[in-house]
């Protein structure tokens, strides 16, 4: 292996930056010239390409985002898309390409994958929801950021005595709303994973308040209700608590990442060149027991994600 690319994918994640640091840093401890590809497979097409080295990865290993920038692209999908791609690769003389985003971002690289370029896939995406991976790159910031957001919802609900909605990310995979509503002591946890009960979160609610609590954390995983705002007048009319609703959005996207995500980064990007080394192709990189793993993309991809049924349960033990 002479030439490795290396691009982002996708959302951005808290994290992506260090594993772009790893790879590019890695490979050229082993005399592997690496270029960076901007805006994901859109810059791949357009040949958005610059060469990499030791300095063009100086102090980003603490910033969030990506210095590569990134981009959905539908054009990729194509036929015409997909071949202008690999031209581009060829002109580039690139033998390699180092994926860093989700489960769309890892479908690209197994195709290029079966056109004859080595790709090995980065798991970078706040949702945690690669269930071949313990962990993906930027979900413990994510979880992190909406921790701390918790304790600033607390602190105003707590002195108007009121019932507070988080809103937070994933769609899909109940995740970042069970790990922060557990660490947050949330009183209901809502993921589109596990039904739930109007109910009995306003039957928590009121429990709480009959023994002195002046406030209520419920956090709702997006994507489970159409609209948010239907939950609290629905608190409203069944306790006639004062209840607010707080989205926190893309916030949960930024920031600088924790020391976890930078050392995650940082060790699944040593295994992307190593494996790259190894002239094996088509595998994503992941994270089990606190060891680093890799294993064949599409059977990463066929293993079905599930909400953790214990830490949800015992989420709801705390609550009471």
């Amino acid at each position: 292996m002479r030439k490795i690319g290396v691009l982002t994918s996708g959302g951005d994640s808290p994290g992506m930056n260090a594993a772009i640091r790893a790879v590019v840093r890695s490979a050229i401890y082993h005399d592997i010239k690496v270029v960076g590809i901007k805006r994901g497979y859109e810059g791949l097409i357009n040949g958005d390409i610059e060469d990499m080295n030791l300095s063009s990865v100086a102090d980003i290993i603490h910033r969030g985002g990506t210095m590569l920038r990134t981009a959905r692209s539908d054009e990729f999908r194509t036929e015409k898309g997909f071949n202008k791609a690999l031209n581009v690769i060829k002109i580039f003389g690139i033998e390699g390409i180092v994926v860093i985003g989700g489960d769309g971002s890892f479908k690209g690289a197994e195709k290029l994958s079966q056109a004859g370029i080595s790709t090995v896939g980065l798991p970078g995406t706040i949702d945690n929801d690669l269930a071949y991976t313990d962990y993906t790159i930027g979900f413990d910031t994510a979880v992190n950021t909406v921790v701390n957001a918790i304790s600033n919802i607390r602190d105003t609900s707590t002195s108007h005595g009121r019932a507070n909605i988080v809103e937070v990310m994933g769609r899909h995979c109940g995740d970042i709303a069970l790990y922060a509503g557990l660490a947050g002591g949330a009183e209901s946890i809502i993921v589109p994973e596990e039904p739930f009960s109007i109910d009995e979160i306003c039957k928590r609610l009121i429990q709480g308040r009959n023994r002195g609590k002046l406030h209520s954390i419920i956090i709702l995983a997006e994507g489970v209700l159409n609209d948010a705002n239907e939950l609290a007048k629905a608190i409203v009319e069944k306790t006639g608590a004062d209840t607010r609703l707080t989205t926190l959005g893309h916030i949960q996207r930024g920031g600088s990442p924790t020391a976890f995500d930078r050392n995650l980064a940082s060790r699944m990007g040593g295994r992307a060149v190593q494996l790259m080394m190894e002239n094996k192709t088509s595998r994503v990189v992941g994270i089990k027991g606190n060891e680093i793993i890799d294993l064949d993309i599409s059977e990463a991809l066929s293993i079905k994600k599930e909400i953790n049924k214990d830490m949800f349960e015992l989420a709801k033990i705390l609550s009471i």
